[in-house]
């Protein structure tokens, strides 16, 4: 009988009963293919036809232009780090690859694997793993640039942690680019506590992600499929339906069963597999059960050593196992694969144990003499029971892990190294480092996985070295356990020799020292340090050390001392790039405080560039250089190429510096109105218990609520932001500028109930109004003094001793608005209050003069000076026009109809809408007699605003008002106010 293999070289035949999943794939791939990025989690059972289905994508992507990139995941637990993503980039062209060095290196025998082309120590681990996900993005943005790209990583249920935190990574980041990301895995294997459980459940709530889960195949379309397999071989329909009902929809285990129909069916497909496998001669089952022990693909070279055959026999060998469909021959010639994973792992649970460890041992001994890969290597050994063997190739596996990115892996290699240590002779010969080192290394890599309390355990457990404690203190420090970090980096000091590790142990402890109120020992620790890094060349501790001293300088209110600083470390060039990009952004970001903003441009764009020709554009300071490089574009009004900036910050947040980052967008999509502003902040709302967080993204939907005419939610915003600030930061006084301008925005209406003060100093945050209770009713203009007092303390008062230098422009300029703010609350505002914020905002922050400029203004119609009003509100529209600030011009638009500017106003068109004149539109012919003046009272009246209030608003007299509400009574024939009002409703007016 003749039956067609499926999953052999390539597609087999017609795919049957998968249509429905076909489309939904090739649509998310044509999605891609016009710039909206989307990742499938294709589940199914074993052997249900997922790699059938993605053979079958990937033929239809071929076809249509699309480069096609597939990474096999392998059943060797979390051994080998990114095991998929260095099988998929042997698919990409070699000129494109080398740009990436960071990506060379994880393809065998590229080179980079020898320890002379490892990168330097500093690039190792957390920084490594940043490095090789932002060349992964950059390589995927200029393969898709040329032609729309399917990445298809298969099995992912084997996959690495680090792996899996890619997969995480891309399906975040992944925008515009055309990019289809196709994942493949085993549902029946992810068991309770399976670590792909959690991240599938993580990822299937985002909108980019669609889940598709392979059902058994119907009845019938499992019939077709054996009939398509057996083509012209004669059998009855009986023998068909037999196995259609005992396979269950299992597309393979069916297959498996019309194969070995003439021979008796077994019990399960365990047997049946084995039972075919015995069809085979000693000799094939002999290289059969060796390719198991490589895993589910196994090199030509390799398994022939194995094998330990002459090349005819071998050659003989793997014919006849192919031939029987139990393996094929790979794509690139260069080896074989089984034909399904089950069969791999059916004859390799049919080795005997005797049998498995001497395989094991013999790839061990080749691999060792070719020089494979470490992890893959230590995997053989400990499966073949050399415990020394295993100890050597786990330290050099962990060592490895570490510069290539694979800090998760690194860390399981050094506890493995731990654990073997009293179980050999000569531990520290064999792994090349003593007890202390691994340790150290192993809590470093769990700290750049993610896991500092476990960095801090492992840390406590070794001997007090300098270094254990300099480590132990940057890691207390991360999670806010300030007291035992000065106290483990003050243990460093004391016990560090002269050089670098002293530079170093100073270093942290002035960081440490840094959050808490000892600041008068900043500035010796520092120069200590200085004077250290540079007698001992340290160069990464010596701008370090130069960095502190510059931001020292900037807190103590020295500003040219702090540029003269930072202007040396960021002249010098270290080995360590996260320095280098430390010291590029604080000299950007002071020049930005100093208002110099045109000069912090370069510098930053400079930093930008470096990041990304290292892969770093993801990395902490990476990400800070880009945001502050659109915060320039922002403020400088180059606002379209802010939007482009921030149009690369995703929107779907995942992840804490996902919502940091997401949050950086807002600024130009508040002050521009978009609508995308809704769905950013529904994304970011989950975590609004983290600080930055919230600071930006409810601080401007603060904003965005005024804008809106809702100076309620304004205020709830940011009395919840205010909680999660230290009140001598800086960033309080726009806080609470926004919170006065929104109590300014209430009017004269009836006080509002607000939580009571918690503490009777006055730089206490107030408590988040969502959970505090109200003790009392405190008045608008009770809390608007508060917060005054909060911004004026934030302005005067630094952390620790409590001295701060001089404000840069821009927190004068906000804390100005926020004085101006209070007058306006308390009905004492005057044009010269407006001035002075008009001439402290432009030190270059053109959308900021110009709303300064709209509250003068209407001050200034206020004083009954209407010229000068109206050349202040044409300044102001003539910005908020160029920028595009639709809520800014709209207000612009409703204070010319109040102030009956002469002229053409801005009209609901293009990017300026006009709410206001759709308002009076919308009253319809019904209020034909009505002057638009009388209009615009009566829509005022609706509101529930007294004569006085309106007056006020359209900058005319109260008797005046009074004329008007009576004409418009006798107009609409009603007799009070009410009923005006409620006609003024019944039209939208």
């Amino acid at each position: 009988m003749s039956v067609r293999a499926v999953g052999t070289a390539g597609p087999a035949g017609v795919l049957v009963g998968r249509s429905a999943e076909l489309d939904v794939l090739t649509g998310a791939a044509r999605a891609a293919a016009t710039g909206s990025a989307g990742v499938v989690l294709l589940g199914g059972d074993a052997g249900i036809g997922k790699t059938r289905l993605v053979e079958e994508l990937a033929g239809w992507a071929r076809g249509e232009g699309f480069t096609v990139l597939v990474g096999q995941c392998a059943g060797l637990g979390d051994a080998v780090p990114y095991l998929p993503l260095a099988d998929a980039l042997r698919h990409v062209d070699p000129e494109s690859l080398a740009a990436w060095p960071v990506l060379h290196r994880l393809i065998p025998g590229s080179g980079p694997y020898d320890e002379s082309a490892a990168p330097p120590e500093e690039s190792t681990g957390g920084l490594a793993q940043q490095r090789l996900f932002g060349s992964v993005l950059a390589l995927l943005a200029e393969l898709s640039a040329r032609q729309p790209v399917l990445f298809i990583l298969e099995d992912f249920h084997w996959a690495d942690r680090s792996s899996r935190d890619l997969l995480v990574f891309l399906t975040r980041m992944l925008q515009s680019e055309r990019v289809c990301l196709v994942s493949t895995y085993r549902t029946d294997d992810l068991h309770r506590r399976h670590p792909l459980r959690p991240l599938l459940a993580e990822l299937r709530r985002l909108p980019a992600v669609t889940a598709v889960e392979l059902r058994p195949l119907a009845p019938e379309d499992l019939a077709d499929h054996l009939a398509h397999l057996l083509g012209t071989t004669a059998v009855g329909n009986e023998l068909i339906a037999a196995i259609v009902e005992r396979a269950e929809g299992n597309p393979f285990y069916a297959e498996e069963l019309l194969a070995a129909y003439d021979r008796g069916l077994p019990d399960n497909l365990a047997e049946l597999m084995l039972a075919r496998v015995e069809q085979l001669s000693p000799q094939a089952q002999a290289v059969l059960r060796a390719a198991a022990v490589a895993g589910r693909r196994a090199s030509h070279d390799l398994l022939a050593q194995v094998s330990d055959l002459d090349d005819r026999r071998f050659d003989e060998a793997m014919r006849e196992i192919v031939s029987h469909g139990l393996m094929h021959p790979l794509r690139d010639g260069q080896g074989y694969a089984f034909r399904h994973a089950l069969l791999q792992e059916a004859v390799y649970a049919d080795l005997l144990p005797g049998e498995r460890g001497r395989l094991h041992a013999a790839f061990a001994r080749i691999l060792a003499r070719s020089g494979g890969r470490a992890a893959e290597l230590a995997h053989h050994h400990l499966a073949g029971h050399d415990l020394e063997g295993a100890l050597a190739a786990s330290a050099e596996a962990g060592r490895r892990a570490l510069r290539l990115g694979a800090p998760a892996e690194a860390h399981r290699h050094f506890n493995q190294v731990l654990a073997l240590w009293d179980r050999v002779a000569d531990p520290q010969a064999l792994a090349g480092a003593d007890r202390t080192t691994i340790g150290l290394h192993a809590a470093v890599a769990a700290a750049d996985s993610g896991d500092n309390h476990r960095a801090i355990a492992q840390l406590r457990e070794l001997p007090p070295t300098s270094e254990v404690n300099e480590r132990l203190a940057h890691y207390l420090t991360e999670i806010e356990d300030t007291e035992g970090a000065v106290r483990a980096a003050q243990a460093a000091v004391d016990t560090a020799p002269d050089g670098p590790r002293l530079a170093r142990a100073l270093a942290t402890y002035a960081r440490a020292v840094y959050y808490t109120d000892r600041h008068d020992e900043l500035e010796g620790l520092a120069l200590r340090a200085l004077e250290v890094a540079e007698a001992s060349g340290t160069v990464d501790a010596e701008k370090n050390a130069l960095v502190n001293l510059g931001n020292f300088a900037e807190l103590a209110g020295d500003a040219d001392r702090a540029e003269r600083l930072l202007q040396r470390a960021y002249a010098k060039r270290s080995d360590d790039l996260s320095t280098d990009l430390r010291a590029t952004f604080n000299l950007a970001r002071l020049r930005y405080e100093r208002g110099e903003i045109a000069a912090a441009a370069p510098i930053a764009d400079r930093g930008i560039a470096l990041a990304e020709e290292t892969g770093l554009t993801w990395s902490a300071f990476g990400t800070d250089l880009r945001f502050l490089r659109f915060l320039i574009h922002y403020v400088l009004g180059e606002w379209d190429q802010a939007q482009a900036v921030a149009s690369g910050f995703p929107i779907r947040a995942g992840t804490s510096s996902e919502a940091v980052l997401s949050s950086f967008a807002l600024f130009v999509e508040v002050a521009r109105g978009l609508p995308v502003v809704e769905e950013r902040l529904a994304w970011l709302r989950p975590f609004w218990g983290a600080p930055i967080v919230t600071y930006m993204s409810r601080g401007l939907a603060a904003e965005h609520a005024l804008w809106q005419g809702d100076p309620a939610a304004a205020l709830d915003h940011v009395l919840a932001v205010l909680p999660t600030m230290d009140a001598f930061d800086p960033a309080v006084i726009r806080i609470c500028a926004t919170g006065l301008t929104a109590l300014a925005d209430f009017g004269s209406t009836n006080a509002k109930p607000i939580p009571g003060r918690s503490s009777e100093r006055a730089s206490d945050p107030l408590p988040d109004p969502a959970s505090a209770p109200v003790p009392a009713a405190v008045s608008e203009r009770d809390l608007a003094d508060d917060l005054l007092q909060r911004a004026r303390h934030a302005a005067t008062t630094g952390p620790g001793t409590g001295i701060r230098g001089p404000l840069g422009p821009e927190g004068l300029a906000w804390l100005a608005r926020a004085e101006a703010e209070w007058h306006r609350v308390h009905g004492t505002d005057t044009p010269d209050m407006w001035r002075r914020v008009v001439t402290a905002f432009d030190f270059g922050f053109s959308y900021e003069v110009a709303r300064s400029r709209w509250r003068l203004a209407g001050s200034l119609l206020a004083a009954g000076e209407r010229k000068a009003a109206l050349a202040e509100w044409k300044a102001a529209l003539a910005t908020a026009e160029h920028l595009g600030a639709t809520p800014l011009a709209r207000e612009l638009a409703a204070l010319a109809r109040r102030a009956r500017f002469p002229g053409p106003h801005p009209k609901g068109s293009g990017a300026i809408a006009d709410r206001d004149a759709d308002q009076g539109a919308d009253a319809g012919p019904e209020l034909p007699s009505l002057t638009p003046r009388e209009r615009e009272v009566l829509a005022l009246l609706a509101e529930g605003l007294t004569n006085r209030e309106i007056a006020e608003r359209l900058f005319i007299a109260q008797k005046t008002v009074s004329v008007h509400v009576s004409n418009i009574l006798a107009k609409l024939g009603v007799s009070t106010r009410t009923q005006a009002a409620a006609l003024a409703h019944r039209h939208r007016l």
